[in-house]
């Protein structure tokens, strides 16, 4: 049986990992909209925007589509490459 100290570690759940390719990102702004609409879907907890490169990293307590990110996205005035 773990210890106390153990279980307070060790996670519950894994988050689910989405990585996506934003295109239109052009400034500091624009990976701010991203970011703030991204974190409104529904357990998420996470978003990583590297704007150089346009790749979002999303972490999320559920598994997060990408139909959920486009609309997010969409309503931020961004879309997705590919």
């Amino acid at each position: 049986m773990p210890t106390p100290e153990l279980e307070a570690v060790m996670p519950v759940e894994a988050p689910f990992r989405t990585e996506v390719t934003v295109t239109g990102m052009t400034c500091r702004h624009c990976a701010l909209s991203v970011t703030e609409e991204v974190r409104e879907i529904d357990g998420v907890s996470t978003v990583d925007v590297r704007l150089e490169t346009g790749a979002v990293t999303v972490l999320a307590d559920r598994e997060v589509d990408r139909d959920e990110i486009a609309h997010a996205l969409s309503a931020a005035g961004f879309g997705l490459a590919g």
